[in-house]
């Protein structure tokens, strides 16, 4: 639980640097590969009203920066539903801040951290 709540309190520390600091297209971009990164497959099913609330930005922001992905080919976004086309050029277009946060999630929570459930703790 401690090492959660540490991944917990630096994804949300991170989050406010990004927010304070990096332009909404590359707050969209972490966003984006964080979600995926808990998801399977390439597609999300959500509005740009729901995602601006998430990044604390205007719904008018979140449009303009959605563009500019689906622009670039990085995106495909219809009303309510974004699939990731080039995954890779996210993570080329993403600020710092996803590198760090996805490092500590799987620094503190990796299954290679502690043992299964079915192993003893202790020998």
């Amino acid at each position: 639980m401690l090492r959660y709540t540490q991944a917990l309190l630096t994804h949300m520390s991170q989050t406010a640097v990004c927010n304070r600091h990096h332009t909404v297209e590359q707050q969209l971009c972490r966003w984006l590969l964080l979600t995926l990164d808990r998801l399977h497959g390439n597609e999300l099913t959500m509005t740009q009203e729901l995602i601006a609330n998430m990044l604390g930005v205007r719904r008018e922001g979140v449009t303009e920066a959605a563009g500019r992905l689906q622009h670039q080919g990085l995106i495909r976004y219809r009303r309510r539903h974004i699939t990731v086309l080039d995954r890779a050029g996210l993570e080329e277009h993403v600020c710092e801040c996803y590198g760090v946060v996805k490092k500590e999630f799987a620094r503190l929570l990796s299954d290679t951290q502690h043992p299964p459930l079915h192993e003893p703790l202790y020998g």
